[in-house]
Order: structure tokens, then C-alpha cells, then sequence
């Protein structure tokens, strides 16, 4: 066996990855034969992969990191709040200034239904904990029997072993033996796909019905929530029409049913208001965060709920007996004193002014797409948005997955210096940090125009089209 030491630093990373490294959603044999992309370092919106080939983020990271690389400030926080107290459990009622303080922040700036904070150190864990919540609240309650949950087709709740079956995503489920027999799911609002998808009214009623009709199929008195994402991230940037997210939160209210909002990617400015909940006044029963919470420069999350559940909880159960839920890393000092400073940036520093300044570049790159033989639909809010391929606009037909166009496309972009999220589906997903400016933003799009033309010159692309 060759001596690590005697293979060039790039080559002794790519072997021990191949050899010891489990990475999140991939096919682990593909991965030991491809090898990592590793990146080196990063600056505002670029990234500098380990051979130095420069490339403009239009993703931020995994929709995460919404205040750019290198903000310093953030990395003084952590690294004051290290020397300070590195840890601190959450656990017997301990607790540390961090965690108090962002917990008050974020009663503060999220929707007024929400008054308590139980944090996490991520999305998944969130929704975990938003659904063992649940369950507790209404045992506690005494309606034991409410144990369904409905979410959306097209939905992301995370891959933990509860969250995955929220998901609606096969891969998700596939070999996991999941959905769980207590999770179902409702049409998704796809404007573009939906049979009323050309009447936004007439969409929202659909949707509507469809919830309506599957607490009726479930019982009533069986169904504990309804879970959301205001606008639908990993299933394919699905944006519904404006005034969904209310008439949902409307019809579980009247259901008697929780609802509960998953703002893991459209939280903290992502979509313009600091909560995408903001845009509709919708209060929610809870919800959950993470990604923009911390910029994702250290894992964070948070589930938040309103004071009714919370006190279903803390009143049911027996006086002096812990409710048994918690983690070693919840409300961890250092996550919540970046979380802090993230937030002070987010207001103070003028990110997300920036954003929503920013927003309009956005729509208007991505609309122009629309004319290009590829792209069926461009889709946004804020700075979150998508183009679908297709290969016949009229029929909105997609791609045969022989093709393999989603990596050609991933692979073409990245070789024109631009990451973007390229879906299975040919969907091309985008989440550009809040603080692009209008020169990346004119990068982006010329960059992402390139690369759809090289991808179009392809012959079995244009036969694709062609057929």
C-alpha cells in the first residue's frame, strides 16, 4: 500500500473519501468510483474548489448560507463564544445567555402564534421534534386517537426515520420502509403540473378540497396535523399561488387540525419577508427553521409552537416528570451566539434590503429564460426560484432519464463556474445568497444561458427536442 504521504494532497483526500467517507444522498458506489469535488475555501458568493477553479454560488451552499461566505463578524461569535463556554447542556435546567437570547429573538421576529423555541441542531431533528411534540400534545390532551399527519406530494421534511416519510420523495422512502402508515399526502400546488394550475383561485380551491377530503377518508378525529412548506423546495421549487398558504392554514383551523409550517429554506429572508408566513399574516400552530438561522456556517435549528400546544404538553403531563424529548447539542451556546449575529446582520447589516433589492435582478434573469428552447417554466419568490426543462414546451413533456441530463447539466454548469441544484426531474433549482449583487447577478445568469446553450448543442438533446 502506498504511504499517504507519498501520494500529492489531492490524491490522498480523493482516496480516503472513496475509502471511509459516507456522503448524504448519493449512490455510494457511483461515489467510490467518481471521487469527491472537495472545496477549498470561499469568499461572499464564490466558492474555490482544491484544483482553484473559481465558481460563482447560486445555491448558497444547500439553501443555507443566506448572508455569504467570510461574513467575519460571525466567525468572532463563535470563536469568542468558545472561549467563553464552549458547551452547555440544556439538559436539568441548565441553560446559557446564547440560547436565552436567541430564543426571545426569535419570539420576536416570528409569527405571533409562536411564543416558545425548543432548539435543534437542524432541519430534520426540527420536524422530528415538531412531530414527537404533536403526538405528546395530544395524548396529553386526551385525544390519543389523533395520530395521522398529511403533507404535500413534492414535500421535504427532512430525512430522519419520521421525517423522511413527511418527505414525498421516493428516493427517500425507497429500502427504508417508509411512509409510515400514519403519513399521507395531498396534490402538490404546482401551478405549472396542476389540472387548474392556469386559475390561481381555482388551484387554491383545489388544494383546499383535497385536505378537506382527506381528513374526511382519515377521520377527523384521527388526523393530528397538516404540514407545509410555503413554498415547496426540494420537491422542485414549487411556488403556489399567492394566498395558499392562508386558505390552508384556514381550512386546518376549521378541520381541527395543527398546522404546522416548514420554513427550513424559506425562512430568513429567502423569500423577501423574514418568515414567508409574514406575506399571508399566517400564524401557525408551529414551525420549524434552520438553514438561514445560523447562515450555515454551524448547525442549527429550531422547532417554535404556539402556547397552546405548549401548554397541552406542560399540563399534561404529571407534576415534576420531565417531558422525555432532547438531544446533548440542543441550544448549543455556540450555535445560537452565530445565530444571533446572523440575525443582527440580517436587520442590521442590511442583508436582507439587500435581498429584496436583489429579488428583482432575479425574476427578471430567470423570466427571460422562459425563451429558451429548454425551459418550460421560470418560477420564483424572493430569491428562491427554478427553471423546468422540458423537452416539448407545448406538451410540457420532460426528458428521458436515459439521457442523464440532470448531471450533464450540474457537470457543464460547474465547468462554467456556476453551482445551481440540478434535480433528477430536470429542475433546475437556485438560492443565491442575499447578498449577490447586481454584477453576480448578471455572472449568474449569462454563466447559466452558456450552459443551457452547450447542453442544447448536444445532438441526443436536440433529437430529444426534436421527437
Amino acid at each position: 500500500m502506498t504511504h499517504p504521504t507519498a501520494l500529492p494532497h489531492h490524491a490522498t483526500l480523493d482516496a480516503i473519501d472513496r475509502a471511509h467517507l459516507i456522503h448524504p444522498v448519493s449512490p455510494w458506489r457511483t461515489h467510490e468510483q467518481r471521487g469527491p469535488t472537495v472545496l477549498a475555501s470561499a469568499r461572499g458568493a464564490w466558492l474555490t474548489d482544491a484544483n482553484g477553479h473559481e465558481l460563482l454560488d447560486a445555491f448558497a451552499g444547500l439553501w443555507c448560507v443566506n448572508v455569504g461566505y467570510g461574513q467575519e463578524s460571525v466567525v468572532q461569535a463563535a470563536a469568542e463564544q468558545m472561549r467563553r463556554l464552549p458547551y452547555a447542556t440544556g439538559y436539568f435546567h441548565f441553560s446559557s445567555e446564547p440560547a436565552i437570547r436567541l430564543a426571545q429573538k426569535l419570539v420576536q421576529i416570528a409569527p405571533a402564534s409562536l411564543t416558545r423555541v425548543y432548539l435543534t441542531l437542524g432541519g430534520s431533528e426540527a420536524v422530528d421534534a415538531a412531530v414527537r411534540f404533536i403526538v405528546q400534545y395530544y395524548n396529553a390532551i386526551g385525544k390519543p386517537s389523533k395520530k395521522q399527519f398529511i403533507a404535500l406530494e413534492r414535500g421535504y421534511h427532512g430525512s430522519s426515520s419520521t421525517g423522511a416519510g413527511l418527505t414525498a420523495l421516493p428516493v427517500f422512502h425507497r429500502g427504508f420502509d417508509l411512509p409510515l402508515p400514519t403519513q399521507h399526502y395531498i396534490p402538490s400546488p404546482n401551478p405549472y403540473r396542476h389540472a387548474d394550475g392556469a386559475d390561481p383561485q381555482a388551484l387554491i380551491a383545489a388544494s383546499v378540497a383535497s385536505l378537506r377530503a382527506k381528513v374526511a377518508e382519515l377521520g377527523a378525529d384521527n388526523v393530528a396535523a397538516f404540514f407545509c412548506e410555503p413554498i415547496q423546495g426540494s420537491g422542485g421549487v414549487i411556488v403556489p399561488p399567492k394566498g395558499w398558504l392562508k386558505a390552508m392554514r384556514d381550512a386546518a383551523r376549521e378541520l381541527d387540525i395543527l398546522f404546522v409550517v416548514d420554513e427550513v429554506i424559506t425562512g430568513f429572508g429567502r423569500t423577501g419577508p423574514i418568515f414567508a408566513c409574514e406575506a399571508e399574516g399566517v400564524e401557525p400552530d408551529l414551525m420549524t427553521m434552520a438553514k438561514g438561522l445560523t447562515s450555515g456556517y454551524v448547525p442549527m435549528g429550531a422547532t417554535m409552537m404556539s402556547e397552546k400546544v405548549y401548554a397541552g404538553i406542560a399540563d399534561g403531563a404529571p407534576a415534576g416528570v420531565p417531558v422525555g424529548h432532547g438531544a446533548t447539542y440542543s441550544a448549543h451556546p455556540v450555535s445560537a451566539a452565530v445565530a444571533l449575529e446572523v440575525l443582527r446582520l440580517y436587520e442590521e447589516g442590511g442583508v436582507l434590503a439587500n435581498g429584496r433589492r436583489g429579488a428583482a435582478h432575479f425574476a427578471a434573469g430567470l423570466d427571460a429564460l422562459r425563451a429558451h428552447p429548454l425551459v418550460g417554466d421560470a418560477r420564483h419568490r424572493g430569491l428562491l426560484g427554478a427553471l423546468e426543462l422540458v423537452s416539448d414546451k407545448q406538451g410540457k413533456r420532460g426528458f428521458d432519464p436515459a439521457l442523464g441530463l440532470a448531471d450533464r447539466i450540474f457537470a457543464a454548469g460547474y465547468r462554467n463556474g456556476l453551482v445551481f441544484r440540478s434535480f433528477g426531474d430536470h429542475i433546475l433549482g437556485f438560492a443565491p445568497a442575499l447578498t449577490f449583487t447586481e454584477d453576480e447577478f448578471a455572472q449568474m445568469f449569462a454563466r447559466l444561458k452558456k450552459t443551457l446553450d452547450e447542453v442544447l448543442d448536444a445532438a441526443d438533446v436536440r433529437a430529444a427536442l426534436a421527437a
